[in-house]
């Protein structure tokens, strides 16, 4: 499977991609914000394998890519669509890059895409997104490619020893 927007390729994972995943996966900024993190060496290789065997399923639910910068062909981040309910049409997005790369409107172009993906090809009907409030990047990402907040979850993860609430976005497929 692949996806081409104006700068990005979004492209299945590889075994060789460990190296380029591993800087922003194991980088704590990076991960600040998500639910894992920052990845050992061995966390990243359980990542890169549950990818690849999951890019091989039938029915697949879970469509973890690559992010490529095209012009140089750097593996820039992750960003992945996991289909929740078929029965339902509901499907999970979520993305990191390396923050080399923060700024450039990468996140919003990768997501925007594979959110179109989800809507065009795989017939969603609701594909929901969620960020910790304080990140101000993710949340303008997700607004900007036409999610709607639509909660705060109160103490929705516990992480790192303390409870962390998520802001809620969603779009509907039109």
């Amino acid at each position: 499977m692949k996806l081409r927007t104006p700068r990005l390729l979004l492209r299945e994972f590889r075994a060789d991609d460990h190296a380029a995943v591993h800087a922003f996966a194991g980088d704590a900024e990076v991960t600040r914000y998500t639910d894992w993190g920052p990845n050992r060496t061995q966390d990243t290789t359980a990542f890169l394998t549950e990818v690849v065997q999951d890019a091989g399923d039938l029915p697949r639910h879970r469509f973890g890519l690559a992010v490529v910068e095209q012009e140089q062909g750097t593996l820039i981040g992750s960003i992945e669509l996991q289909v929740t309910s078929t029965s339902h049409g509901r499907a999970e997005l979520g993305y990191v890059l390396h923050r080399q790369w923060w700024g450039r409107g990468y996140a919003g172009e990768a997501a925007a895409a594979l959110l179109r993906f989800g809507f065009d090809d795989l017939g969603l009907h609701k594909v929901s997104a969620t960020c910790d409030p304080r990140n101000k990047a993710s949340t303008r990402v997700l607004t900007k490619i036409g999610m709607r907040r639509e909660g705060h979850l109160r103490d929705h993860l516990h992480l790192r020893g303390r409870w962390h609430d998520r802001l809620l976005f969603a779009a509907l497929s039109q």
